[in-house]
């Protein structure tokens, strides 16, 4: 897996939508939801009725380890 590079919020989310859509692509996850807000990101898996929203680090973190795991 390629090094994800990020120094600050704002490019930690923009790479946890990147993961996300990767994981989206492998069919490891059948959807997520961002919600933006003027100052952060929101993060729903598989989708929002069911799950807790995730800050932008738990989403990075979920996605990096759910395509790491998948050995795609």
């Amino acid at each position: 897996m390629n090094t994800y590079q990020f120094h600050d919020e704002y490019t930690l989310a923009e790479t946890a939508d990147k993961l996300g859509k990767v994981a989206l692509k492998l069919g490891l996850i059948s959807s997520f939801v961002v919600r933006y807000f003027p100052d952060n990101r929101q993060y729903y898996i598989p989708n929002e009725q069911e799950s807790e929203p995730l800050t932008p680090e738990q989403a990075y973190m979920r996605f990096r380890k759910l395509i790491e795991n998948s050995g795609k």
